[in-house]
């Protein structure tokens, strides 16, 4: 199975973009993610792997969002809504920065090992 993450961006307009693809598919949808850090928090959906190709994307607007437990704001209200209104509840993990990271993919790679151990994401096979 190839889990793989796909950036909309740095979530203040993407957001918006990551609401109507978990309104959209929303019989895929498994997890709804907040990840925190210092700098701000990143908004994730899981969606449920792909029938052909067993592909498993993971849609996220990075880091681009106030950390809610620092500052409460009306984007992550709306995550929390869209979470609410598909019967799921918002996953919140404290993860590192993508800036303690040399590249990004390394950073991908550090959160799918997170989501694995908790059992978010399936393992390899």
């Amino acid at each position: 199975m190839i889990q793989r993450f796909i950036e909309l961006g740095e979530g203040y307009s993407d957001l918006y973009e990551l609401l109507a693809i978990a309104e959209r598919s929303a019989d895929r949808v498994q997890h709804f993610l907040a990840l925190h850090t210092e700098n701000g928090s990143s908004c994730a959906i899981i969606l449920s792997p792909t029938i052909t190709g067993s592909f498993q994307p993971i849609y996220l607007c990075r880091e681009g969002i106030p950390n809610p437990h620092k500052k409460e704001n009306g984007r992550f209200q709306l995550f929390k809504e869209a979470a609410a209104s598909a019967g799921k509840p918002v996953i919140e993990l404290d993860v590192k920065p993508s800036s303690q990271f040399a590249e990004k993919d390394l950073y991908y790679q550090y959160l799918i090992g997170i989501l694995r151990l908790n059992h978010y994401l399936a393992p390899l096979q």
